[in-house]
């Protein structure tokens, strides 16, 4: 993955065309922002996800996870949110360690087949130095996802869950008894195709 190249499509595709206002949410809804986290390994670049710890009222609980959270008050943007929540969540000091690339078009928050009131800003980066997570309070784990497996296909999977009386069938990775699936899978598969 040439990161130059990709810096140059995220660019692309967060600017809007010309003449159009974007338009992401509607007033009062509620922002997020997520920090997608590139190291180069050797034959292939991997990306850092982390295992949410089980919470109580933490709609995403236990599930894998990409480090990010809500913005709040003191966040200058929601750059200064996924570069707080790095180092909260995973120990990682972006604005020190990392390059920032771009960021992928918002997407809309659902957790569980619920479409929620919150948009998410994914912002990516790419390691500058050795990069140590260490999971922070709201993790249990943190590992390197393969991104060159998960593209070729060789992680595919699906991944069933009940909500009330209906079953559901989601497109997903699998890797080392790791299950990225949902939102994760959503934002993940957005970088995959613009890379």
């Amino acid at each position: 993955m040439d990161l130059d190249a990709l810096s140059r499509r995220l660019e692309a595709a967060s600017t809007p065309p010309q003449g159009a206002t974007p338009l992401v949410g509607v007033e009062g809804d509620r922002r997020a922002a997520v920090a997608l986290v590139l190291r180069q390994a050797p034959g292939s670049p991997e990306l850092l996800l982390l295992r949410r710890a089980e919470r109580a009222g933490d709609r995403w609980s236990g599930q894998i996870g990409l480090p990010g959270g809500h913005a709040e008050p003191g966040d200058a943007d929601l750059l200064a949110t996924a570069i707080r929540e790095a180092l909260e969540e995973v120990g990682l000091d972006l604005a020190r360690d990392a390059r920032l690339l771009g960021r992928l078009p918002s997407v809309q928050a659902k957790a569980r087949g619920v479409v929620l009131s919150m948009w998410i800003t994914p912002f990516v980066f790419a390691a500058e130095a050795p990069l140590e997570p260490h999971p922070g309070p709201e993790a249990v784990e943190t590992f390197w996802f393969p991104l060159a497996r998960a593209r070729a296909g060789e992680l595919a999977w699906t991944h069933r869950y009940r909500r009330e009386h209906e079953e559901r069938v989601l497109p997903a990775w699998r890797f080392e008894e790791r299950v990225v699936w949902g939102l994760t899978y959503e934002i993940v598969s957005g970088l995959l195709r613009l890379a």
